[in-house]
């Protein structure tokens, strides 16, 4: 049996996504070179609602892409036999741009690995930033990211599960569960 845990509801993630674009803009200053790229699934979202804050902020269109990783991942030979890949939709050259890549929850490293692979076939960025929702721990790799919503310290048998109304069709709530002993 597992125990649930909801750690951020809807008001939580709008007001800590405000807070980031605040930070995006503190350490890019005018944010003139910044492109916004979302990993799918959920980082998609994510980085649409960093994006429409950053417009607000800065009072310009920022470019945006959307990356899918399907055919970088290290474990595709584990994930299916026939693993579901959607389009990476990036119209921008991103050399020289200061790419902020954006995920929903960083574990192990390995996801944004796959991310940092596949941005290089759109250019050569002067700079990637790192911007998640939530950071659990237990890094595989040696990556850290520069924009954290909320750190929450889990053990590895947890789980948390983002749900977003654009892709999950209810309320946005962040949740962890616990299974009991």
């Amino acid at each position: 049996m597992a125990t649930v845990i909801k750690i951020m509801d809807k008001e939580d993630i709008s007001r800590v996504i405000t807070r980031m674009a605040h930070e995006i803009v503190e350490k890019n200053k005018k944010a003139e070179d910044i492109v916004i790229v979302g990993i799918r699934t959920r980082g998609v979202q994510l980085a649409e609602r960093l994006l429409g804050k950053l417009s607000a902020i800065t009072k310009r269109e920022i470019p945006f892409g959307i990356l899918d990783i399907t055919f970088y991942r290290d474990d595709l030979d584990r994930i299916d036999e026939q693993p579901v890949v959607h389009s990476t939709e990036i119209n921008d050259d991103l050399t020289d741009k200061v790419v902020i890549l954006v995920d929903d929850v960083l574990y192990s490293g390995r996801t944004v690995r796959a991310a940092l692979n596949a941005l290089m076939d759109f250019g050569r960025p002067k700079k990637i930033e790192l911007a998640v929702l939530i950071d659990r721990g237990h890094r595989e790799l040696p990556i850290k990211a520069d924009y954290v919503g909320k750190n929450v310290p889990t053990a590895k048998d947890e789980k948390i599960t983002l749900y977003l109304k654009e892709t999950d069709k209810m309320d946005d709530n962040v949740i962890l569960e616990r299974v009991n002993e």
